[in-house]
């Protein structure tokens, strides 16, 4: 009838180990994205922004106003 010795730091310290990664892991869930998905929705987003600007139209000195100059 012997049982296996545990030492009880090694088993606190296993515990409080699987205990951060659990913690870890939760929050990888909650808050994560990879620096690469943050770069590749940056650059999707700076593209999209640049065709969007280039089939703009530009008009100088056209504030909206009606022009009372013309007839």
């Amino acid at each position: 009838m012997t049982g296996d010795v545990t030492n009880l730091r090694q088993f606190r310290k296993r515990q409080a180990r699987t205990a951060k990664e659990k913690h870890a892991e939760q929050n990888r869930l909650t808050f994560g994205r990879t620096k690469a998905e943050k770069s590749v929705t940056k650059a999707l987003n700076e593209k999209t922004a640049k065709t969007l600007d280039h089939g703009r139209l530009d008009r100088a000195g056209d504030d909206g106003a009606p022009d009372r100059n013309k007839p």
